[in-house]
């Protein structure tokens, strides 16, 4: 997924504007801070999260979670990408949102950490791209466990 290519540029947006549109439905009644994602499947298929939160905090569950448990349940475990939004439920993102230590655990466990990029995003045409091995470079998985 290089962002020179039309193409590669196109799906990088496309991604994009599918977490913007998740957002929208995120539950965040205690914090007010929204946050979507648009988790980008092997196949193709993109699967969206949004964060919903929970009167016991330890309930709730990040957009990027969301997003990854719903691709494994339709039987996706392999993943290319996501793009990640968020900020205040009242205002469009207004600085990057890069994933908690929880979500780049769970990206760790269905993704290379070399090839698999994080797309943190203000707007369709303002964003970052990052390797998961970026924001994880020290990081236990399934390889220390002999997978």
């Amino acid at each position: 997924m290089e962002t020179n290519d039309e193409q590669g540029k196109e799906l990088i947006q496309k991604l994009i504007l599918t977490a913007l549109d998740s957002r929208r439905r995120s539950y965040v009644p205690y914090s007010g801070f929204s946050v979507g994602a648009a988790l980008l499947g092997k196949s193709g298929k993109i699967y969206c999260g949004c964060n919903i939160e929970n009167s016991s905090f330890g309930a709730t569950n990040c957009a990027e979670r969301t997003a990854f448990f719903s691709a494994v349940n339709q039987g996706e475990k392999e993943f290319d990408a996501i793009a990640i939004v968020g900020g205040k439920a009242e205002n469009g993102p207004s600085s990057y949102c890069p994933p908690c230590g929880i979500c780049r655990q769970v990206m760790l466990e269905f993704c290379d950490p070399d090839k698999f990029r994080i797309i943190l995003a203000k707007s369709k045409d303002d964003f970052c791209i990052y390797k998961l091995s970026q924001l994880i470079p020290v990081s236990f998985g399934p390889k220390d466990l002999g997978k």
